[in-house]
């Protein structure tokens, strides 16, 4: 996957800032829209899913075949999910995942996660300008278990 090659101000440790990530685990919320969730086995979203189903967060699949994954009913868009999610967490390539990011602002989501080798550092600034927690190039399923 490439990286966005946009130049920001942006520093790029905050990306992936430790207090970040820890906020988002544990005190962002619990329903996380997995964004490029299907019920594929071979796929990354679908083992992290999983992993963060275990660790008590309610995911929600996203993705254009609407599909039920680990007992969880998918949509096909952001907007369709007729509940508020907290977490938007974004398993598309980068030039896709800042279209997503700007989604997860206009649905109220609180913090959006994108996964490993998606960077887009336009969309983190425009995020977290609206407001939002924002982490890039980590992953929740790495992350959750080091907290303890």
């Amino acid at each position: 996957m490439s990286a966005d090659t946009t130049t920001t101000d942006t520093d790029p440790t905050a990306y992936s800032a430790a207090e970040t990530v820890r906020r988002i685990l544990t005190s962002t919320g619990d329903t996380w829209a997995v964004v490029g969730l299907s019920s594929n086995r071979a796929r990354a979203a679908y083992g992290v899913a999983a992993v963060l189903q275990r660790f008590g967060k309610r995911i929600v699949p996203v993705h254009p075949k609407a599909e039920t994954v680990h007992g969880e009913q998918g949509y096909a868009t952001l907007a369709d999910i007729p509940f508020p999610v907290d977490v938007v967490d974004v398993f598309v390539n980068s030039e896709l995942a800042g279209a997503v990011a700007d989604e997860a602002v206009a649905i109220g989501a609180k913090a959006v996660w994108f996964q490993l080798d998606v960077i887009d550092e336009a969309a983190f600034a425009r995020t977290r300008e609206a407001g939002l927690d924002m982490i890039m190039d980590r992953c929740p399923a790495i992350e959750i278990p080091r907290l303890g």
